[in-house]
């Protein structure tokens, strides 16, 4: 786990809404790749405590911390007690996420206040923690949404415009911080296998219909492509909203 040939030897990594599906995949990703990592959770304990001990029994180092994302001091709370703990904190991963999939004319305004507060300014909230401890060749990794770029399926406006919120202040960040080293870049996941999604879902056969590749992705194949720019090799991309969607918004 921290030979020194791992990318992240040596790297503290914090990723918020880490229990379950694609946050718990780039946590399990990010611990295989050296780093040391701690994960936020709002309800799902066990599951949280499950991540940890598959990164332990690996070899790696990880601690859960509770935090729901809509809740700013936690969330302050718990970027600071990752940076107690480890002692530094180089990647900070937004994956925190909620969806309230109904009409706008459906949706009430406590629903879409929620989706922001998680999606949108929990993530300010957390970047705003971090940068106090980031340092030059720190990295910002926010998980948007291809959605954020084209919404190909009804119910999903207040959720595509939190993840069109997340790849501009993805890119507004990149201006303010490449002078200080710190990368900021927006992964953006399309249709994804999870708990929140399944592939065999009453919606999957109409998203997998906008797919070229015909399927639905799978966590790994998103932690894959955060675990790249997490690490040294992605030092000149900055500012940049990656889609892993197989061909969606293609």
């Amino acid at each position: 786990m921290n030979d020194n040939n791992a990318k992240l030897a040596g790297k503290v990594a914090l990723v918020t809404g880490g229990s379950r599906g694609i946050g718990a995949a780039i946590a399990k990703r990010l611990a295989a790749e050296g780093a040391r990592v701690a994960l936020t959770y709002s309800k799902g304990a066990d599951a949280a405590a499950s991540v940890v001990k598959t990164i332990e029994r690996a070899g790696g180092n990880a601690v859960a911390i509770q935090a729901d994302a809509a809740d700013a001091e936690a969330v302050r709370n718990a970027v600071e007690a990752t940076a107690a703990k480890f002692g530094r904190l180089d990647v900070l991963v937004n994956n925190a996420g909620t969806v309230i999939p109904v009409s706008v004319e459906e949706t009430s305004l406590a629903d879409f206040d929620r989706v922001f507060a998680v999606n949108v300014r929990g993530a300010f909230v957390a970047t705003q923690t971090a940068l106090k401890h980031m340092r030059s060749g720190g990295r910002i990794i926010n998980i948007g949404s291809c959605l954020g770029e084209r919404v190909f399926i009804p119910g999903m406006a207040p959720y595509s415009a939190t993840k069109g919120a997340i790849k501009m202040f993805t890119q507004g960040l990149a201006r303010e911080l490449g002078v200080r080293g710190i990368t900021v870049n927006n992964v953006q996941p399309g249709p994804i296998d999870t708990d929140l999604n399944p592939a065999a879902g009453e919606w999957a056969a109409s998203q997998t219909g906008f797919v070229p590749l015909g399927r639905y992705g799978n966590a790994d194949e998103v932690a894959a492509l955060v675990a790249f720019v997490a690490g040294p090799e992605s030092s000149y991309v900055n500012g940049a909203n990656l889609t892993v969607d197989g061909g969606t918004n293609a």
